[in-house]
């Protein structure tokens, strides 16, 4: 892990992986909760590809030597709030990906839902995360032109991510499904379906 300063109250967790990410931002939310010196007035923990940000910290210099001495374990599978999302799976990509992954178009569901998926980290839209959690030999490229418009709720699959579009909106994913849910609303409380360490379970509707 490499500790970086970010302006004068700011510091940058940099890491090799999702799961490492996933891991360090869990383990500094447990350390704020718990009131571990340094960590008292921070105001955001924001995770990222392969970093975390800490913002609002009163001394860095010397949070950052105590986070040099940390051993995070690895996330528990278990750990964290879980959210379950009804998709019917019939998205313009579907023949394409089974092709890519060398199943048939029903075994791509049956892939999807057998996978336990984690919001790593939002942005793109409000109310868009970035899903872990398919194995490497899943990972797909990104369409080679994209779509000037990609309907709201469509399941879509990138590289090493899965994610949900919160509104219709241009995009290069691939799309394999679509769901009701609402991933934004400003009049719920968090607004978010999908926040950072969420566990999200795809499930077929209708089944």
């Amino acid at each position: 892990m490499r500790v970086v300063p970010v302006g004068a109250e700011a510091l940058l967790l940099e890491v090799d992986s999702a799961a490492e990410v996933a891991a360090l931002h869990a383990e500094v939310l447990r350390r704020r909760a718990a009131g571990e010196p340094g960590l008292e007035g921070v105001r955001d923990v924001v995770p990222a590809a392969r970093t975390v940000l800490i913002d609002g910290v009163a001394a860095p210099e010397a949070l950052a030597a105590r986070i040099a001495e940390w051993r995070v374990p690895p996330l528990a599978e278990s750990e964290g709030p879980e959210v379950t999302v009804p998709v019917r799976f019939d998205g313009p990509d579907l023949a394409e990906v089974a092709g890519h992954w060398g199943v048939t178009a029903g075994e791509v569901a049956r892939i999807v839902t057998a996978t336990p998926f984690r919001v790593a980290f939002c942005g793109f839209a409000p109310g868009f995360g970035y899903l872990t959690g398919l194995p490497e030999r899943f990972h797909l490229p990104r369409r080679a032109t994209p779509r000037t418009s990609v309907p709201a709720g469509s399941l879509a699959l990138a590289g090493e991510y899965a994610g949900v579009y919160p509104r219709s909106s241009p995009g290069g994913w691939q799309l394999v499904g679509r769901t009701d849910a609402v991933l934004w609303d400003l009049t719920r409380e968090p607004a978010a379906l999908f926040a950072p360490g969420v566990r999200v379970r795809f499930v077929e509707a209708g089944a």
